[in-house]
């Protein structure tokens, strides 16, 4: 009786590991070979490149939908067209999970959506980043209602974790419709060129309303939304580059808003001598120069994550190691329009602000910026609400705040890029600053504006009045004679002076008022 026993148990056994067998198996080599001729791997081998290898654990995997009519109850799958769990990414836990295309295009059923409101509420719980990794079509249609109420619930998720666990979206195929709001919330969008797309509504109903002919890239490729519209963080040619990279941001992250960013051994020397700087930036303030040179002159080894590379491009956010340690860096860039601040320089900027100070990341703000680009179309556009973003995103951050001001900071761009005045831990200038309200010409042409008219030689006088107004309140110590900055340092000696003052910095504590939330500027 015993052995017949056994024999039932270990027939269980067997029936299982056949069960499982077809569950990783998915539908079949020839939905299989259909995923290939388009250029795109399978859901399990994208888990594989993700995670550290053998660290995958599946959750739902023999999950099946439970609905009926149009054929549906014919075809009942097992995943149901979407594969969760949790792993690790260099040694730390990572929940994700992942849209088969081959079963019902990705498209989300009930089940479908479940099992994934299940790992975001594990991820949730145990303090963990997110990583869903996108290739569906949208809503099952044969579902109705339901699916629907399944992208709900994945919002509502999205909108806990805002800000308690790094949430990360690489689209590896369509999402289209509802679907694309879901990736909107996260905080990083990661897209492959050529096999990606994102819209609300796609080129038919494009050209059915508009009567515009545009192609699924045109409308919503990674390119389109890496430079123009900015929903794309990080744009990849292929999807290993793309995961790999991922897998490098969240080596960078802290797991929660509880816990610090990983450090690590730092190889570069803290006492570092930056005296390339010298020749990187130029005296004249109004000679442009590269300030992506600057930063990889010091950070650690040179190393940098840019993001939102190629949407608004005069303004710099990256993340880098200094000595080790995770920092967050917004820097004025003057070879692109001058390293003005605009609409969406703004609202790049602020976002990123955000993000840094969710996750206990210190901010490093460069400063070389002559104002808010001036225009009809920037005033009537909402300058005015979208540099405020900037401006609340840096007062309401907590986080360590280190500004350097290069060379020029004028107006109100000098005041909403972490100035002392709103907050900034430590302000520090090179000696090439030239802190003020605007320029030594603009200055001169509103103060001494009845002498320039009156003169028999306005252009001398007004070269004059310029290089005395200069001489008296831009000289490069004014602001750090009346305490608004902190310490005017050696470009030579800058990296040295940041390292040692993050180090300082690491333990700052900030007590905020207590309120529900704040109303930021829209």
């Amino acid at each position: 009786m015993a052995g017949a026993e056994l024999g039932g148990v270990q027939g269980r056994v067997a029936e299982l590991v056949a069960v499982r067998a077809r569950a990783v198996a998915g539908p079949g080599e020839e939905a299989t070979r259909a995923q290939r001729a388009k250029g795109k791997l399978t859901v399990r081998e994208r888990i594989e490149l993700l995670l550290d290898p053998g660290s995958f654990n599946e959750v739902g995997q023999l999950r099946r939908h439970r609905a009926t009519g149009f054929g549906l109850e014919a075809r009942r799958p097992h995943t149901d067209g979407v594969v969760t769990g949790w792993g690790t990414v260099e040694g730390r836990t990572v929940f994700v999970y992942a849209h088969d295309f081959r079963i019902f295009g990705g498209a989300l059923g009930e089940a479908h959506a479940e099992k994934i409101h299940k790992v975001m509420d594990m991820a949730i719980a145990a303090g963990a980043p997110l990583v869903s990794l996108n290739d569906g079509a949208g809503a099952r249609i044969q579902e109705g209602v339901s699916a629907l109420a399944g992208y709900g619930g994945i919002f509502q998720r999205n909108t806990r974790a805002s800000g308690v666990i790094p949430q990360i979206s690489v689209m590896l195929g369509p999402c289209a419709g509802g679907a694309a709001y879901s990736p909107a919330l996260t905080d990083f969008v990661f897209m492959v060129r050529d096999t990606s797309q994102m819209f609300i509504t796609g080129p038919d109903v494009v050209r059915a309303v508009t009567g515009e002919e545009i192609s699924q890239n045109g409308l919503g490729g990674a390119d389109v939304h890496a430079e123009t519209s900015g929903v794309c963080h990080f744009a990849y040619d292929d999807e290993e580059t793309c995961l790999a990279e991922v897998r490098y941001l969240l080596s960078m992250l802290p797991a929660n808003n509880r816990e610090n960013p990983p450090a690590v051994p730092a190889e570069d020397l803290t006492g570092r001598a930056t005296g390339a700087l010298l020749d990187l930036v130029p005296a004249d303030g109004n000679r442009p120069y590269d300030m992506h040179r600057v930063i990889e002159e010091i950070v650690d080894d040179g190393e940098v994550l840019e993001v939102h590379e190629r949407w608004a491009r005069n303004i710099i956010c990256a993340l880098a190691r200094l000595d080790g340690q995770t920092v967050g860096i917004v820097a004025s860039q003057p070879a692109v329009l001058a390293g003005v601040l605009d609409i969406e320089a703004s609202e790049k900027a602020a976002r990123f602000v955000q993000f840094c100070d969710a996750f206990n990341i210190p901010l490093l703000t460069l400063l070389d910026v002559p104002g808010f680009l001036p225009g009809v179309d920037q005033e009537h556009g909402g300058i005015i609400r979208h540099g405020a973003k900037l401006l609340y995103a840096y007062c309401n951050a907590s986080v360590p705040r280190i500004s350097l001001v290069l060379r020029k900071a004028y107006g109100g761009a000098y005041i909403v890029m972490d100035s002392q005045s709103i907050g900034a831990d430590l302000t520090f200038a090179w000696p090439t600053n030239e802190i003020a309200v605007m320029g030594a010409e603009g200055a001169a042409n509103v103060i001494f504006r009845k002498q320039i008219a009156a003169a028999d030689d306005p252009e001398a006088v007004r070269a004059r009045v310029a290089k005395e107004y200069r001489a008296e309140l831009m000289h490069p110590y004014y602001a750090a004679e009346r305490g608004l900055v902190d310490d005017v340092i050696d470009p030579a000696a800058t990296r040295e002076v940041l390292v040692r003052s993050l180090a300082m910095l690491r333990t700052k504590h900030a007590d905020l008022p207590a309120r529900k939330h704040g109303n930021p500027p829209q």
